[in-house]
C-alpha cells in the first residue's frame, strides 16, 4: 500500500502471496474474524462457516439479508462432504469437470452444519475456487480445523462486485479489515450455480461456463428451475447495480438516443462494442470487449470506473444473444433493474 492509502484506511492490505501474511489469515479466520480474499471470479468476504456467530458478521458488514444464502468455499471434495448430506453422482460429475473453479453446486445440507451460512435453507451452495490464495487460504484453514469458509462478494449488499483489492477497501473503509490481495480477478463474475439437490440439475446463476459445457459434463441437459428451486446467492431481480442509473439498449436505440443528445454535455457514461467513442461532448466513453470473457472481465471494474467518473447514468449496449455471453448478460439485466 502506498502511505497515503495506509492514513486514509484502517483496513491492511497485504499480499496474499505472503507466508506471513497467509498465516496470519488463517489466525484471523479460526478466531471468527473476517477476511477479504481474492478467487478467480470476484473477491469474497470469508469467515468460518462452522461458526453461525462468525458468518452473522458477514451479513452484518454487508447489510445482507440474513436469509440470502452464501457460497462454502472448500479446499476439495473432502471439505464438501463435510458440509452435504450426500453427493449426489450429478454433484461429482461436475466437482470432477470444474472444481477447482467457477462452478458453485448446491446439494442437500448436512443437518447441524453452517445453519447461518445456508440461510436456515435445507440446501448448500460449495464451491472449491482455483486462485492460487484462495486455495492456499482454505487449505490452511482445514489443516486448522475449518472446514470451508462461507463467503460472499467482497462488497455491500446489492452492488457491484469486487474484482481487486482496493476495490474491496474502497467497500468497507471503516473496518480494520484484513484484505488479501491477489491483483485482479481473472474470471471478473461470479461463479455458475447449479442446484443438484432434487431431480434434474437446474441453472440457477449463469457465470462464465456455457450450459453446453455444464451439460457435457453431467451428460445430460439442464432443467430450468422449478417454483420450489432454492435461493442463491446473486439471483435477485435487482443486483450488482452501480450508483448511477444504468440502461441496457439494444444497439439502435442506443445509437438513437446518442443521436438526440446531440452536443449537449451530459454527466453521462456509455459501454458499447459498436458504437464509437467521441458520440457526444462530456459523454465517458468505454469499449466493451468483443469476446466474452474479456467482458466478463473488465465488467464491474468498468461500472466501478463510470461511477467514479461521476455519472449520473450509464448507457450499455446489450451483449449478443448467445449462450457465451449468458453471465454478462445476466448481470447487466439485473443492474439494470435497480
Amino acid at each position: 500500500r502506498s502511505r497515503a492509502a495506509a492514513v486514509t484506511s484502517p483496513n491492511s492490505v497485504a499480499d496474499g502471496r505472503d507466508a506471513a501474511v497467509l498465516a496470519g489469515a488463517v489466525e484471523r479466520i479460526v478466531a471468527g474474524q473476517l477476511v477479504a480474499f481474492p478467487t478467480e471470479t470476484v473477491y469474497g468476504l470469508g469467515a468460518r462457516a462452522d461458526n453461525d456467530r462468525a458468518v452473522a458478521a458477514i451479513y452484518a458488514a454487508k447489510g445482507r439479508p440474513r436469509g440470502h444464502p452464501l457460497i462454502v468455499h472448500v479446499a476439495d471434495t473432502a471439505g464438501a462432504e463435510r458440509f452435504a448430506e450426500t453427493m449426489p453422482d450429478a454433484a461429482r460429475r461436475l466437482v470432477d469437470a470444474f472444481w477447482p473453479g467457477p462452478m458453485t453446486v448446491v446439494v442437500r445440507r448436512r443437518k447441524g452444519v453452517a445453519q447461518a451460512a445456508a440461510g436456515e435453507l435445507p440446501t448448500i451452495g460449495l464451491r472449491c475456487p482455483a486462485e492460487s490464495i484462495a486455495h492456499a487460504l482454505l487449505a490452511a484453514a482445514a489443516s486448522a480445523g475449518v472446514p470451508g469458509i462461507a463467503a460472499p462478494s467482497a462488497n455491500r449488499f446489492g452492488r457491484v462486485s469486487a474484482t481487486t483489492a482496493m476495490h474491496v477497501d474502497s467497500e468497507f473503509p471503516d473496518s480494520g479489515l484484513l484484505i488479501l490481495d491477489g491483483g485482479e480477478c481473472r474470471v471478473g463474475i461470479e461463479s455458475t450455480i447449479v442446484d443438484v439437490s432434487s431431480g434434474r440439475p437446474s441453472l440457477l446463476r449463469p457465470g462464465i461456463l456455457t450450459v453446453e459445457r455444464i451439460e457435457a459434463a453431467l451428460g445430460e441437459p439442464l432443467a430450468a428451475p422449478g417454483p420450489t428451486a432454492p435461493a442463491a446467492p446473486g439471483t435477485l431481480v435487482s443486483h450488482y447495480a452501480p450508483r448511477a442509473t444504468l440502461r441496457l439498449m439494444p444497439t439502435a436505440m442506443l445509437r438513437a438516443a446518442l443521436e438526440v443528445i446531440g452536443s449537449e454535455p451530459i454527466e453521462l457514461g456509455v459501454y458499447s462494442r459498436s458504437v464509437p467513442s467521441g458520440v457526444a461532448i462530456g459523454v465517458r466513453h468505454r469499449r466493451m470487449p468483443s469476446r466474452p470473457e474479456q467482458a466478463a472481465h473488465e465488467l464491474f471494474s468498468v461500472l466501478r470506473e463510470l461511477d467514479a467518473d461521476g455519472v449520473r447514468l450509464i448507457w450499455v449496449e446489450a451483449p449478443p444473444d448467445s449462450a457465451e455471453w449468458d453471465g454478462v448478460r445476466d448481470r447487466l439485466t439485473r443492474a439494470a433493474a435497480s
